[in-house]
């Protein structure tokens, strides 16, 4: 594979990321000063973080944290050998347990497939209400900050 072009697509892809949630960026429209600057960012984010009850930096944090994947204490190799023990039961009562066990086994396993793809999708869903929820609010918070700036005569984008 040549690696010369992955790099691109990636740094895109990265620059495309960190910019769906950037901050919105001041530049003074009226010759403030930098210490200016930043008392009126300052002041502005205070303002917008009380007005909307937003805190951003809370944000952050909440969307970076991991969840643990929550297995309901059923594992593949466990649920395996339960279906093998009843495959194996079943089995005996048709004369042959080793048929049967086997069958259970991968009956087992199949079925513990299908619950650890559930989970993932449930998981998915639920990622994916989490960062649209934490969009909105960042959204609402930048509108608040953004008006604040743009009062205080700076441009904003």
């Amino acid at each position: 594979m040549d690696r010369s072009h992955a790099i691109p697509s990636i740094a895109a892809l990265v620059l495309c990321a960190s910019t769906a949630f950037a901050e919105p960026v001041a530049y003074p429209a009226k010759g403030q000063s930098a210490d200016q600057q930043n008392r009126d960012e300052y002041e502005c984010h205070q303002s917008a973080q009380k007005e909307t009850g937003v805190d951003p930096v809370a944000l952050a944090e909440q969307a970076t944290s991991s969840p643990t994947p929550d297995s309901g204490g059923k594992s593949g190799a466990g649920s395996a050998a339960r279906g093998a023990g009843i495959g194996a039961m079943r089995g005996a009562a048709s004369g042959d347990p080793g048929e049967g066990a086997l069958h259970g086994a991968g009956m087992g396993r199949l079925l513990s497939v299908i619950r650890s793809r559930r989970q993932m999708e449930k998981q998915k869903q639920q990622t994916s209400t989490k960062d649209s929820e934490v969009h909105a609010q960042l959204e609402k918070y930048d509108g608040a900050y953004t008006a604040c700036l743009t009062g205080r005569g700076y441009t904003v984008k």
